[in-house]
C-alpha cells in the first residue's frame, strides 16, 4: 500500500530529484548496486505477473474449477496480477532512484491503484475465510448457503468497497480539509508525498486490521473443527470421508497464504503508523525494504498453489505442454487421482 513520505537520503545526499529549491535529496547508488536491485525488483515483478496470469487462466479455461471458492481466488490473482502490470513497474523506479518523475497526476492514480489492489486483496482473503469456515463448519449447508452468485457479490464488494473507500481519501478534499491543522508542512518536490500521507497509515490501519482479525478467529475455528472430524472420520463413509479431507486441505493451503500475507505486510503497517509519531526514523533502504516485502506477497500466492493443489500442477502440466489446444482440455477433471 503506497506511503511514500519525504524521506532524506542516508548520510549527504550526492544529489537531489530536481533542480531549484525545494526538491527532495537523491539516494545515488554506484552502478553495480542499481543494476542489482533493478534486476531483483524486475524478477519479483515477473513471478508476480506471470503466476498471477496463470491462475487467472487456468481458473477461467476449466470448467472444473469454476465453482465459488476458486471464482474468488481467481478475482484475488487478477488484483495482484493488476499490481504487478500497473504498480511495480513505477515502484521499482522510484524505489531504486529514490525519486519521483512522473507528475502530480500519476504520482495520485499510482497511489490509488497500489491501495486498491492491496486492500482487494486482504478483502479477497477475508471473504475465502468465510467461504472455507462455511465449508468445514457446515458442510452439509455449504452448497446451497455459498453459490456462485453468493460468490459474485463477494467479489463486486471486494473491489467496491476500496475503490470508493481509496476514492474518497485521494480524490476528494475530506481528509486534508478534517486535518488542515496538522498539515503545514509542504512536500519536497520529487517525493509523491500526499499532503495527509503522514496519516496514511492510521488512516488504513483498521482496513487492515479488522479483516485480519475476522480471518484468524475463522481460521482458529475452522482448525478446532477439523480435528474433531478427523477424530470422527473413520465413522463416516468413504465418500464423505474424502470430502471433508479435500476440504481441510483447502482450508489448510487458505490459511498458510493468509499467514504470509500477515508476515508480509505487518512490517510495513507497524512502521508506517509508529515512523508517523517518530517524525519518521526509518532509514530509507529499510523503509524500502518493507514496502517490497510487503509487494512480494502478491508473488507467493501462486507458489503456494503449486504445493498444495494437484489440480494447479496438473492445469500449469497441460498448459505447459499445450494440451490446452485439444478440444476436450477445457472439460478435463483437474480433480480426479
Amino acid at each position: 500500500m503506497s506511503t511514500v513520505l519525504d524521506r532524506g537520503a542516508e548520510g549527504h545526499p550526492a544529489a537531489f530529484c530536481y533542480q531549484g529549491n525545494g526538491s527532495c535529496p537523491r539516494r545515488v547508488h554506484p552502478l553495480g548496486i542499481q543494476l542489482v536491485i533493478y534486476l531483483a525488483c524486475a524478477a519479483g515483478m515477473l513471478i508476480t505477473v506471470l503466476g498471477n496470469l496463470f491462475v487467472v487462466l487456468a481458473v477461467a479455461y476449466f470448467k472444473a474449477l469454476h465453482t465459488p471458492t476458486n471464482l474468488l481466488l481467481l478475482s484475488l490473482a487478477l488484483a495482484d496480477l493488476l499490481l504487478g502490470l500497473l504498480v511495480l513497474p513505477f515502484s521499482i523506479i522510484r524505489s531504486v532512484e529514490s525519486c519521483w518523475f512522473f507528475g502530480d497526476f500519476l504520482c495520485r492514480l499510482h497511489t490509488y491503484l497500489d491501495t486498491l489492489f492491496c486492500l482487494t486483496s486482504i478483502f479477497h482473503l477475508c471473504f475465502i475465510s468465510i467461504d472455507r469456515h462455511c465449508a468445514i463448519c457446515e458442510p452439509l449447508l455449504y452448497p446451497s448457503k455459498f453459490t456462485v452468485r453468493v460468490a459474485l457479490r463477494y467479489i463486486l464488494a471486494g473491489w467496491g468497497v476500496p475503490a470508493a473507500y481509496t476514492a474518497l481519501f485521494l480524490y476528494t478534499d475530506v481528509v486534508e480539509r478534517g486535518l488542515s491543522q496538522w498539515l503545514e508542512e509542504t512536500p519536497c518536490v520529487g517525493s509523491c508525498q500526499l499532503l495527509f500521507n503522514k496519516f496514511w497509515g492510521w488512516l488504513n490501519f483498521p482496513m487492515f486490521f479488522f479483516p485480519c482479525l475476522i480471518m484468524i478467529s475463522l481460521y482458529v475455528k475452522i482448525f478446532m473443527v477439523a480435528t474433531r472430524q478427523v477424530q470422527q472420520i473413520n465413522i463416516l463413509s468413504r465418500s464423505l470421508a474424502g470430502a471433508l479431507k479435500r476440504e481441510r486441505k483447502a482450508a489448510k493451503t487458505l490459511g498458510i497464504a493468509v499467514g504470509i500475507y500477515l508476515l508480509c505486510w505487518l512490517p510495513f503497517t507497524i512502521d508506517t503508523m509508529v515512523d508517523s509519531l517518530l517524525n519518521f526514523i526509518t532509514p530509507p533502504l529499510v523503509f524500502d525494504v518493507f514496502i517490497w516485502f510487503a509487494y512480494f506477497n502478491s508473488a507467493c500466492n501462486p507458489i503456494i498453489y503449486v504445493f498444495s493443489y494437484r489440480w494447479f500442477r496438473k492445469a500449469l502440466k497441460l498448459f505447459l505442454s499445450r494440451e490446452i489446444f485439444t478440444p476436450r482440455t477445457p472439460t478435463t477433471d483437474l480433480y480426479q487421482e
